[in-house]
Parts: C-alpha cells; sequence; structure tokens
C-alpha cells in the first residue's frame, strides 16, 4: 500500500502567511518561507502554496516568494493562484515547484489542463476544487457546486462531474477542498472526499477541517484520501507533522516516518 502523505498548505496573501475560516475572515500569521522550512525540518511529504487572492486580483502570482521557498526546501511541493496560462505554469516550474494547481483557470478554460499536461506531464498538474455543499439539484445533481476566485463566485458547476472531467483532461491529482469545512477544525467532509475518491483514479487530496490527528485518520481511511492537507492544527503549534504522523503510524496507517 503506497505512504498516506500530509500535507501542511500556505495560503499567501501580500507576501504573507495567512489563515481563515470558511474562506473569511483571514488573518496574516507570519512569513511563508520560515514557515516552509519548519516544515520540511519537521519530515513533510509535501507542501502546497497557494497565492489566494491572485486570481480574485486578475494579478499574476507572486514568483519570487515562489523562488524564495525552493531555495529553502528540499521536497516536493506545489504552486497555485493566477497560473491562467501554460506560460505562467512554465514559470512556477521554473522557480522551483515540482507542481502547478490550477483553480479558477481550469473552471473558466478547461484547455489549461490538457496544454499544461502535454507540456509538462499529468503528474505536474493538480487541479484544485473549492466545493460548496448546496444540496441537490439538476445542474449540481451531486448536492456539491464549484467555486471560484477564492471562495467568491458561485459556478454552478456540479463538482463531482467537473472531477471527472478534469481527469479526462489530463489532470494527475486533485487537491479537494471543502469551503464549508475550510478552518473549522471539525474534521473534513468525509462525504464529498469519497465521492470523489470513488470516482476517478488519480490521487485526491483531502483538504479542509482537520483539527485533531482523529481528523486525518477518519478521511485517509472512511474518506478514502490518498493524502490530507493540514494548516490551523499545525500553523497555531496544536501539533507537529511528527506527531501526527506518529498518530497514523500507530492506527495502523502507512505513513513516512523520518525519525
Amino acid at each position: 500500500m503506497l505512504s498516506k502523505r500530509i500535507i501542511p498548505c500556505l495560503d499567501v496573501r501580500d507576501g504573507k502567511l495567512t489563515k481563515g475560516i470558511k474562506f473569511k475572515g483571514n488573518v496574516d500569521i507570519g512569513d511563508p518561507v520560515e514557515m516552509a522550512a519548519f516544515y520540511y525540518e519537521q519530515g513533510a511529504d509535501e507542501l502546497v502554496f497557494y497565492d489566494i487572492t491572485a486570481s480574485s486580483d486578475a494579478r499574476n502570482i507572486m514568483i519570487d516568494v515562489v523562488r524564495r521557498v525552493a531555495e529553502t526546501i528540499f521536497m516536493p511541493f506545489s504552486v497555485g493562484g493566477g497560473l491562467r496560462t501554460v506560460s505562467d505554469m512554465y514559470a512556477v516550474l521554473a522557480a522551483g515547484a515540482e507542481k502547478v494547481s490550477v483553480n479558477s483557470s481550469a473552471v473558466q478554460n478547461p484547455h489549461i489542463i490538457s496544454e499544461g499536461a502535454r507540456q509538462f506531464g499529468s503528474q505536474c498538474v493538480v487541479l484544485g476544487m473549492d466545493v460548496l455543499k448546496v444540496g441537490a439539484s439538476p445542474a449540481t445533481p451531486s448536492g456539491y457546486e464549484m467555486v471560484i476566485h477564492g471562495g467568491r463566485k458561485r459556478m454552478g458547476i456540479d463538482a463531482l462531474a467537473w472531477a471527472k472531467e478534469a481527469q479526462e483532461r489530463g489532470a494527475g491529482e486533485i487537491c479537494l477542498n471543502s469551503i464549508d469545512a475550510d478552518g473549522t477544525r471539525t474534521g473534513y467532509e468525509l462525504a464529498l472526499t469519497r465521492m470523489i475518491s470513488q470516482a476517478v483514479s488519480i490521487p485526491v487530496i483531502a483538504s479542509g477541517g482537520a483539527g485533531v490527528p482523529q481528523h486525518l485518520a477518519d478521511v485517509l481511511t472512511m474518506g478514502q484520501a490518498d493524502a490530507a492537507l493540514i494548516a490551523s492544527m499545525t500553523h497555531y503549534g496544536d501539533y507537529t507533522v511528527a506527531q501526527i504522523k506518529q498518530y497514523l503510524h500507530d492506527q495502523g496507517l502507512p505513513v513516512r516516518l523520518y525519525w
């Protein structure tokens, strides 16, 4: 069985690490480069870096911050936010990232997924999905809707259908973020995660809601996720990556232990 990955998420706004709840009320909490180094030293498997206002502000991602992170850590990391073209993807990869994450731009222009996969390989292209629970309807039969621009714009697109389409277009991985659970520390959205995980054959990273190590165990088993994103529970010092991994190991889950 493949090891389950634990992936800290760095949301960056105006060059600073920030965190909110349900995509609102963001508070700046530190320097993203220093935090990246901190997580690297703790034994995180990967890192995710999101420039959370690049798409809504219609600007390019902060390449200088990406480059500084790449110079600081020696583990895979993906970068998202404001990537609208293959040239944008190339700039991020050239700055040192291993993967690019497309979210808003992919919903608005799905061809960017296939173009990126063709140019760099599917393993480099991560589909970011910001999903809101809305209840089943003709437009959203799964009961979950795609939202873009950092939770600001609902699209009326069914999340399950979009995940399947993105895989067909060449996405190599999905980072699935529940807006309803984001920052709440009450647990991941298990039903959503399980539904998407069962519908696609590419890895699914669960995101949104982690508060205690048991939440990760739940989403990696009942939610059938391949990896779990963490933020608040480690950003604020409640747990370390090492403590989380040891807990998962003790629960019988396959994780990489570095100590």
